[in-house]
């Protein structure tokens, strides 16, 4: 039979914080100004709301076994209002068979928690698009055009959080800590509270929580409490009938942790083998907790099918376009060292490997659990929609490549064990301010990894590579960031189609060290929001 797990109930209060900051008034200043003045709240939301977790049900069993016949069977007891941890990162290991049993069955008012939130009509996009999430708690809002429009109407609350912070929420609810303390988000408004859950074009329905802060070792950390749930669903591709649970590739993401966080954890199965078909050596997640068992009907779904180009096709788009990208990304690669452990950003980041010296061995780590990341796929048929890297697309695996879950991949991450991290700006300031995932008066899709990525500068060298002015000529190099940070003081080197500049994190300020081949320092200045001294031995790129 199987053994009903119980979480305490738990109450969370949401508290009120201001979202826009003042200093985004300056540059961007008919955008945030309109914001300020439209996103006030409410007299009547200065009551406080809670959200609450867990509560003592007993799950249905079937005499004693843990296999139901299907999906809709083993979500009968399920309820409104439910907190669902729905496993997968895009749409790579989604309890797909699930979902739409969940759906099926009417279920609304549900709390769904999981990295982002499907696409189309696949994954969670199935339950937002019909309205049955009044709440969803994620890093990145993703491609669900559905969700982007509730959010921004004030028909869904939507917590934002960190990707690695959300994955140690779901690990320490599973392992019985409460809370813990973290350096990502720090000194950002992930700490002070000011991304709004709830909201619309005329108030702030719901604000966010300012976060409790204190300083180990002279910095400062910011507590995060656990986060349990009532259900966890998530996809193997095999399980015995003892719930033991292998995971493929990247599926392995959030599967685990959710499943240990959960009261009731239900698994659809690829593959469902007798007792003792697995060898214990292979198993990912014990049976233990692993609650109920079911066949998976529903194919999986490729999110980003992404092959190799041929050699011998030109590149497409606009040369001048491609010109400044390739520039950054061939500069950005000589940051790269042999045997280095390198985390590389969406974007111009990723093309840097492109350039690395063919007997370089850098170990291309990705957030969603790889290190040792290849490739594109050759061809579509040998791409696997279980294997993708941090931006969805379906990528390869080099020789002595590990997979993993989120919990390890950002153990690694803050823990200052990747060598290099190469992102993308909106803009970085002259004391290594990073702002790359917000800009007030536009949508946007969540932070993500990012502030995990950057939470550990001190041991992980901090690379931004991004073009020098924005669409509208604007200077991404600026003496203080007008947007919301990302991470405070973190930037070691600046790399643009222009210059490359060092910072000094400890006391502020720039150094101009390089040119690009075809720019004077005189284009550099006109071009640079932000005060820099020059190099005496001046290089070029």
């Amino acid at each position: 039979m199987a053994r009903p797990r119980s979480v305490c109930l738990r109450a969370t209060v949401q508290l009120s914080q201001r979202w826009v900051a003042p200093s985004t008034r300056r540059q961007y200043g008919a955008a945030a100004t309109a914001i300020g003045a439209s996103l006030q709240c409410t007299p009547f939301l200065h009551r406080r709301s809670y959200r609450y977790y867990s509560t003592d049900r007993t799950p249905a069993v079937q005499g004693g076994s843990k296999v139901f016949k299907s999906a809709d069977e083993a979500v009968a007891d399920l309820k409104d209002g439910d907190v669902v941890l729905s496993a997968g990162f895009g749409l790579c290991g989604v309890a797909e068979t699930l979902i739409q049993a969940i759906h099926r069955k009417g279920l609304k008012d549900l709390t769904a928690v999981s990295n982002n939130a499907g696409k189309g009509e696949h994954g969670l996009a199935l339950l937002t698009g019909d309205g049955r999430l009044s709440r969803i708690i994620l890093s990145y809002l993703g491609s669900n055009k559905e969700l982007e429009k509730q959010y921004l109407t004030g028909k869904i609350a939507v917590e934002l959080c960190p990707q690695g912070t959300l994955a140690e929420k779901l690990r320490a609810a599973g392992a019985g800590i409460p809370a813990f303390y973290t350096a990502t988000g720090g000194k950002t408004f992930v700490e002070t509270g000011e991304i709004p859950v709830r909201f619309t074009p005329e108030a702030i329905l719901e604000k966010g929580k300012p976060k409790e802060t204190r300083m180990f070792n002279g910095r400062t950390y910011i507590m995060e409490t656990a986060l349990p749930g009532d259900v966890a669903i998530l996809r193997a591709w095999k399980v015995d009938e003892a719930g033991n649970c292998v995971f493929k590739y990247t599926t392995k993401t959030y599967a685990g942790l959710m499943a240990k966080a959960a009261r009731i954890a239900i698994v659809e199965a690829e593959n469902i083998v007798p007792i003792g078909s697995i060898d214990p050596d292979a198993v990912d997640l014990p049976g233990i907790f692993i609650d109920r068992i079911v066949p998976a009907t529903a194919p999986k779904n490729f999110e980003v099918l992404k092959v190799a180009p041929p050699k011998e096709e030109p590149a497409l788009g606009k040369p001048s376009t491609l010109d400044s990208r390739h520039r950054i990304a061939r500069r950005a690669a000589r940051e790269l060292r042999d045997g280095f452990y390198v985390n590389l950003g969406v974007g111009i980041p990723t093309l840097a490997a492109s350039y690395l010296p063919e007997n370089a061995r850098v170990w291309l780590q990705s957030e969603n659990g790889i290190l040792g990341m290849g490739a594109y796929p050759a061809t579509e048929a040998d791409a696997d929609p279980d294997l993708i890297n941090a931006g969805k697309e379906t990528v390869t695996l080099i020789p002595g490549a590990s997979t993993f879950d989120s919990a390890e991949s950002f153990g690694m991450i803050r823990g200052g064990h990747v060598d290099v991290s190469i992102l993308g700006a909106f803009q970085v300031s002259a004391s290594g301010d990073l702002a790359n995932y917000m800009i007030p008066g536009k949508v946007f899709k969540g932070m993500g990894g990012a502030m995990d990525l950057v939470s550990n500068p001190d041991r992980t060298k901090i690379v931004v590579a991004t073009e020098h002015v924005d669409k509208k000529g604007r200077s991404k190099i600026v003496q203080d960031c007008q947007l919301p940070l990302t991470g405070k003081g973190v930037v070691s080197t600046i790399i643009t189609d222009l210059a490359v500049f060092q910072v000094d994190r400890v006391k502020g300020g720039l150094t101009l060290t390089e040119v690009a081949e075809d720019i004077d320092v005189e284009t550099v200045k006109q071009k640079t929001d932000a005060d820099f001294v020059v190099a005496d031995n001046l290089g070029s790129f």
